[in-house]
């Protein structure tokens, strides 16, 4: 979820991490062993007045598979699972009319599963994990493809989105 976001103007930071979760400090062993009620997230900082929330949103939907509540393409579980957090009631109102937007829109035979639910606790994730895409492009690349993520991208959203 990072390279989407961390290629657009107006986006000064990217961070790969945990929230939603009950254990403190959670390492990445930990969230995926499902016993933290942690979700993998990212925490975005950006300009509102170059990139604006709504935009976040709208770019983060083209992004997922917001009909799966078991996860994301290859992975499975609640670390997986799709999620908005919001920081304030404009961003919750904002996110909650993007989601019915693109309900009503009938891109998706499914239903958006997608929660909208109040930010809580961001923890940042191991170093290894930032900027993962760019510290092991062939194998980001890979499996963007391999999973499925690409080809669904494409499908719902055109040749120019998903990378």
């Amino acid at each position: 979820m990072v390279k989407p976001f961390d290629q657009q103007p107006g986006i000064i930071k990217v961070i790969s991490g945990y929230t939603g979760g009950t254990v403190e400090n959670p390492t990445y062993e930990q969230v995926c062993s499902g016993t933290t009620g942690h979700y993998e997230a990212v925490e975005i900082t950006y300009d509102p007045t170059i990139f604006p929330y709504e935009k976040l949103l709208s770019l983060y939907w083209q992004q997922i598979d917001p009909t799966d509540p078991g996860g994301q393409f290859y992975d499975r579980g609640r670390s997986y699972q799709t999620a908005i957090f919001y920081q304030n009631e404009q961003q919750k109102q904002l996110a909650e009319e993007s989601k019915q937007q693109l309900e009503d829109s009938g891109r998706f035979s499914k239903p958006i599963v997608t929660p909208i639910l109040p930010a809580v606790e961001f923890y940042p994730a191991e170093n290894y994990h930032q900027h993962y895409y760019k510290k092991n492009p062939a194998h980001y690349e890979s499996y963007h493809v391999g999973s499925g993520r690409a080809g669904f991208i494409k499908t719902h959203w055109g040749e120019q989105l998903g990378k």
